[in-house]
Protein backbone atom coordinates (compact mmCIF):
# COMPACT_ATOMS: atom_id res chain seq x y z
CA UNK A 1 0.00 0.00 0.00
CA UNK A 2 1.19 3.51 -0.82
CA UNK A 3 1.84 6.19 1.83
CA UNK A 4 -1.28 8.02 0.28
CA UNK A 5 -3.59 5.08 0.21
CA UNK A 6 -2.52 3.99 3.70
CA UNK A 7 -3.62 7.46 4.76
CA UNK A 8 -6.52 7.54 3.03
CA UNK A 9 -7.27 3.95 4.43
CA UNK A 10 -7.11 5.43 8.07
CA UNK A 11 -9.04 8.19 7.52
CA UNK A 12 -6.39 10.94 7.81
CA UNK A 13 -6.25 12.41 4.45
CA UNK A 14 -9.43 13.73 2.85
CA UNK A 15 -7.80 15.22 -0.77
CA UNK A 16 -4.65 16.03 -2.12
CA UNK A 17 -3.36 18.37 -4.80
CA UNK A 18 -2.72 17.26 -8.16
CA UNK A 19 0.37 15.50 -8.91
CA UNK A 20 0.68 14.48 -5.36
CA UNK A 21 0.46 11.02 -6.11
CA UNK A 22 2.68 10.72 -8.86
CA UNK A 23 5.56 12.44 -6.81
CA UNK A 24 5.38 10.32 -4.28
CA UNK A 25 5.87 7.50 -6.52
CA UNK A 26 8.39 9.08 -8.27
CA UNK A 27 11.56 9.90 -5.33
CA UNK A 28 11.85 10.55 -2.06
CA UNK A 29 9.58 13.13 -0.31
CA UNK A 30 10.69 15.02 2.54
CA UNK A 31 8.19 15.84 5.10
CA UNK A 32 8.80 17.69 8.59
CA UNK A 33 6.62 18.40 11.76
CA UNK A 34 7.56 20.92 14.26
CA UNK A 35 7.64 20.26 18.33
CA UNK A 36 8.17 23.04 20.63
CA UNK A 37 10.23 21.18 23.70
CA UNK A 38 7.76 23.37 26.33
CA UNK A 39 7.38 19.92 28.36
CA UNK A 40 9.63 16.73 28.86
CA UNK A 41 6.71 14.40 26.85
CA UNK A 42 5.22 14.02 23.70
CA UNK A 43 1.63 14.26 24.72
CA UNK A 44 -2.14 13.36 22.12
CA UNK A 45 -1.54 16.27 20.13
CA UNK A 46 1.60 15.52 18.46
CA UNK A 47 -0.32 11.85 17.91
CA UNK A 48 -1.05 12.16 14.27
CA UNK A 49 2.02 14.08 13.08
CA UNK A 50 4.31 11.23 14.76
CA UNK A 51 1.95 9.17 13.11
CA UNK A 52 1.69 10.82 9.60
CA UNK A 53 6.12 10.92 10.15
CA UNK A 54 6.29 7.01 10.77
CA UNK A 55 4.34 6.26 7.82
CA UNK A 56 5.73 8.12 5.72
CA UNK A 57 9.40 6.81 6.51
CA UNK A 58 7.79 3.28 6.34
CA UNK A 59 7.03 3.96 2.53
CA UNK A 60 10.42 5.28 1.60
CA UNK A 61 10.12 8.26 2.71
CA UNK A 62 12.52 10.90 4.76
CA UNK A 63 10.93 12.14 7.90
CA UNK A 64 12.21 15.63 9.48
CA UNK A 65 11.57 16.73 13.26
CA UNK A 66 12.09 20.53 13.97
CA UNK A 67 12.43 20.77 17.65
CA UNK A 68 11.41 24.34 18.75
CA UNK A 69 14.43 25.10 20.93
CA UNK A 70 14.08 29.11 20.42
CA UNK A 71 10.46 29.17 20.10
CA UNK A 72 10.39 26.96 23.88
CA UNK A 73 12.56 29.72 25.22
CA UNK A 74 9.73 32.50 24.38
CA UNK A 75 6.86 29.78 26.24
CA UNK A 76 4.16 28.03 25.70
CA UNK A 77 2.22 29.61 22.30
CA UNK A 78 -1.51 28.85 23.80
CA UNK A 79 -4.48 31.64 23.94
CA UNK A 80 -3.86 32.09 27.73
CA UNK A 81 -4.06 35.23 29.27
CA UNK A 82 -1.70 34.23 32.06
CA UNK A 83 2.32 35.19 31.36
CA UNK A 84 3.89 32.53 29.88
CA UNK A 85 6.08 29.76 31.63
CA UNK A 86 9.57 30.35 30.43
CA UNK A 87 12.00 27.67 30.36
CA UNK A 88 16.08 28.00 30.63
CA UNK A 89 18.58 26.29 28.94
CA UNK A 90 19.03 23.43 31.08
CA UNK A 91 15.21 22.48 31.06
CA UNK A 92 15.11 23.37 27.65
CA UNK A 93 17.67 20.54 27.15
CA UNK A 94 16.54 17.99 29.23
CA UNK A 95 12.68 18.44 27.45
CA UNK A 96 14.34 17.92 24.13
CA UNK A 97 16.52 14.63 24.81
CA UNK A 98 13.83 13.47 26.40
CA UNK A 99 11.13 14.05 23.62
CA UNK A 100 14.14 12.71 20.90
CA UNK A 101 14.48 9.20 22.90
CA UNK A 102 10.30 8.97 22.65
CA UNK A 103 10.80 9.90 18.71
CA UNK A 104 13.42 7.10 18.52
CA UNK A 105 10.46 4.58 19.50
CA UNK A 106 8.84 5.48 16.46
CA UNK A 107 10.97 6.90 13.74
CA UNK A 108 14.20 5.15 12.73
CA UNK A 109 17.49 7.82 13.20
CA UNK A 110 19.83 5.64 11.74
CA UNK A 111 22.21 7.32 9.34
CA UNK A 112 22.84 4.11 7.22
CA UNK A 113 19.46 4.57 5.70
CA UNK A 114 18.42 6.39 2.66
CA UNK A 115 15.69 7.55 4.50
CA UNK A 116 16.75 8.11 8.01
CA UNK A 117 14.93 10.76 9.72
CA UNK A 118 16.34 14.05 10.48
CA UNK A 119 15.96 15.87 14.31
CA UNK A 120 17.06 19.64 13.80
CA UNK A 121 16.63 22.37 16.32
CA UNK A 122 15.92 25.78 15.60
CA UNK A 123 17.75 27.04 18.63
CA UNK A 124 20.81 25.98 16.74
CA UNK A 125 20.88 28.75 14.13
CA UNK A 126 18.45 31.56 16.32
CA UNK A 127 20.56 31.49 19.32
CA UNK A 128 23.24 34.39 17.83
CA UNK A 129 20.52 35.99 16.04
CA UNK A 130 19.98 39.43 18.86
CA UNK A 131 16.73 41.64 19.07
CA UNK A 132 18.03 44.27 16.51
CA UNK A 133 18.25 42.31 13.74
CA UNK A 134 14.93 40.85 14.21
CA UNK A 135 13.68 44.49 14.46
CA UNK A 136 15.34 45.90 11.46
CA UNK A 137 14.72 42.34 9.41
CA UNK A 138 11.32 41.04 10.74
CA UNK A 139 9.87 43.77 12.65
CA UNK A 140 9.37 46.42 9.79
CA UNK A 141 6.89 44.47 8.50
CA UNK A 142 4.23 43.94 11.31
CA UNK A 143 2.52 46.98 12.33
CA UNK A 144 0.40 47.68 15.76
CA UNK A 145 -3.00 47.59 13.23
CA UNK A 146 -1.93 43.92 12.26
CA UNK A 147 -1.18 42.35 16.04
CA UNK A 148 -4.64 44.24 17.46
CA UNK A 149 -5.95 42.68 14.35
CA UNK A 150 -5.09 39.09 15.56
CA UNK A 151 -7.51 37.70 18.37
CA UNK A 152 -4.37 37.11 20.70
CA UNK A 153 -3.40 40.55 20.34
CA UNK A 154 -7.38 41.66 20.90
CA UNK A 155 -7.40 39.27 24.21
CA UNK A 156 -4.54 40.75 25.66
Amino acid sequence: MSFLDELKWRGMIHSVMPGTEELFEKEIVTAYVGIDPTADSLHVGHLVSVMMLKHLQRNGHKPIVLLGGATGMIGDPSMKSNERNLLDEETLLKNQNAIKKQLEKFLNFDEKSENSAILVNNYDWMKNYNFLNFIRDVGKHITVNYMMAKDSGKKR
